[in-house]
This record gives structure tokens, sequence and C-alpha cells, in this order.
């Protein structure tokens, strides 16, 4: 692909990212019927449409990976006011159909040094994985895990199918469409963190509901 090719390709993942986004603002404007067929409905677009728009940001990332190391622009974040940050994102996200809880315990720095977009784009994946296949709650919370922050999303699903959970294990492909491609993505923002000779994790776990954990050395 050329460079004005190249270009031109992102300019318009962009505009459609961007485009997408007012689409979901506009039907953040529609009223609630409190119907269940139209209040669902509307729910269920609603949600597809911020999977979409979370497609097309993984797209721009993998994008500017293609033919060098993901770029990773590391900084001092406090756990405790990022982890809000995600749990009101998921709360607006369940429009009431889940219980969103987050936590940080004791042990956790009031500061750590990561990438605040990249570790946003995994975790929203396996939000938005929770938000499909949860049955009532969504779990959020913040550790101590191996001497590194362990930020994990956890729900009360039927967990992941075996075959991720190996495939994971063995360090194999985790799949190419899916579940499975943001589990592939997620993988490589872990290990795009690195500190002190340590690199950063994906772990997987049926307990017994999905639990998605990104450890950040």
């Amino acid at each position: 692909m050329s460079l004005e090719a190249k270009d031109l390709y992102a300019a318009l993942m962009h505009e459609l990212k961007n485009n997408l986004g007012l689409l979901a603002m506009a039907m953040e404007r529609i009223p609630r019927q409190e119907t269940e067929v139209h209040d669902r409905s509307l729910d269920d677009a609603r949600l597809l449409c911020q999977q979409v728009i979370e497609r097309l940001r993984q797209s721009l990332l993998l994008y500017k990976t293609a033919d060098r190391a993901m770029p990773i622009e590391v900084d001092a974040y406090s756990p405790l006011e990022f982890l809000h940050e995600v749990r009101d994102e998921t709360t607006s996200l369940a429009r009431g159909r889940l219980q969103v809880s987050a936590a940080v315990d004791d042990e956790v720095p009031p500061i750590w040094f990561f990438d605040r977009n990249l570790v946003d784009i995994a975790l929203t994946n396996a939000i938005h994985n929770s938000l499909a296949y949860a049955r009532s709650r969504i779990d959020i919370r913040a550790g101590m895990t191996d001497g590194m922050l362990c930020i994990t999303v956890s729900d009360d699903s039927d967990g992941y199918p075996a075959h991720l959970l190996n495939a994971l294990s063995l360090d194999a492909p985790l799949g190419s469409g899916g579940t499975g491609l943001g589990l592939q993505l997620s993988q490589m923002i872990a290990q795009a963190h690195s500190n002190r000779g340590r690199t950063g994790e994906l772990r997987l776990a049926n307990v017994p509901g999905a639990a998605f954990s990104i450890l950040l050395p």
C-alpha cells in the first residue's frame, strides 16, 4: 500500500469513527418509552454502535503497528481515578440492566505508570464482552499480583470458551474474530508494557464467570 493510500485509509477510519460517535450521541437523545421491546432494542443498538466505534479504534491502533512496534506513551496515573472512570462508562453502557462495581485494594499504590489509552482499549474490549454475556453484574477491580498492577474485569456469565483458555496458556493465536480478536489485541497491549526486565501479561480465567486480567509491571 502506497504512503498516500495508507494516509487515506487512516483518514477514512478516523472519519468513520467520528461519524459513529455523532450517531451514538444522537441515539442518546432518543427518549426511553418504558416498554421492554423499545427500550431493550434501543439499548442493544447503542451498545452495538459503541462496539463498532471500539473496533475502529482498535483497527487504527493495529494500523499504526503494521510495520513497527506498538506505540506506547507511559505516564503516571491514579489507578483509583482510572477505575472510577471505567466504572462510570460501564454503568452508562449497562443502562441499569447490570450491577457495576469497582474496587481498588489497599495495597495498590496511589500512582502507577502505564499507557492509559492502551489499557483503556484492552479493558473496554473485556467490558463489551461482559455487557453481552453477563447475567446480572460486572466487577472491576485493581490489586497487586506478582509485584504488578493487576486490573480485572469479571462477571457472572458462563465464562470463556475452553479453546480460548487453552490457546492463551499455550501462547497460541487467540482467534481472528469476535472475542478472540479483541483478546489478541489486549495481549499485545499488555506485552507492550515493560519495566525492569518484566513484561505485562494477559490472564483469563473462569471463576466461575469470565475473569479478564491485565497485569502491568
